[in-house]
């Protein structure tokens, strides 16, 4: 499948794992939901811009 389709599907296929203090996540969690987001989203919102920024080509 090609990428423009995967982005039509919304299907994502791969996990990227992270230790982080237990407080940190939960404070994030917690005020990620107090402004109607997930945690995921922002995550995948701070990867695609730091590719934006930082990315060659």
């Amino acid at each position: 499948m090609s990428k423009k389709a995967d982005k039509k599907t919304g299907k994502k296929d791969s996990q990227l794992i992270l230790r982080l203090d237990k407080e940190e996540r939960d404070a994030f969690v917690k005020l990620c939901k107090q402004q109607d987001t997930s945690a995921a989203r922002e995550i995948r919102r701070f990867i695609r811009e730091y590719l934006g920024e930082h990315a060659e080509g």
